[in-house]
């Protein structure tokens, strides 16, 4: 299927489809005419894709574990010990969050943001 049809049933941007194809995320094949043409089993990659992102994940991390999880036998299982790992890195950033935000509260009202209050 050419870029147009594969957008329009992903959902997406041709300028999207572009720059997942520059980083390696899905791959088409380029016709005689110059045209990209992608097989119908990247419609439901691109959506997973773009779920990934919605729950947090990078593209350097969907384009890591994408291939693990094609080949994985028990997906749901490979799945939720990503999500593990993923709300283990959530829970650190929390964590040094509400660190920094009691450093600003202690330095708010010292007259100069650099100093603690003491």
């Amino acid at each position: 299927m050419r870029i147009g049809e594969l957008a329009a049933q992903a959902g997406l941007t041709r300028d999207t489809i572009r720059f997942y194809e520059k980083v390696g995320l899905v791959t088409g094949r380029r016709l005689a005419n110059g045209y990209r043409d992608f097989p119908p089993e990247a419609v439901p990659w691109l959506q997973y894709v773009r779920t990934a992102q919605t729950l947090g994940f990078s593209l350097a991390e969907i384009a890591r574990t994408g291939e693990e999880l094609r080949n994985a036998p028990d997906t749901a299982e490979a799945l939720s010990a990503l999500f593990i790992e993923k709300i283990q890195v959530i829970d650190e950033r929390m964590a040094q969050l509400a660190a920094l935000r009691a450093e600003l509260d202690a330095r708010v009202g010292t007259g100069c943001p650099l100093r603690a209050a003491g």
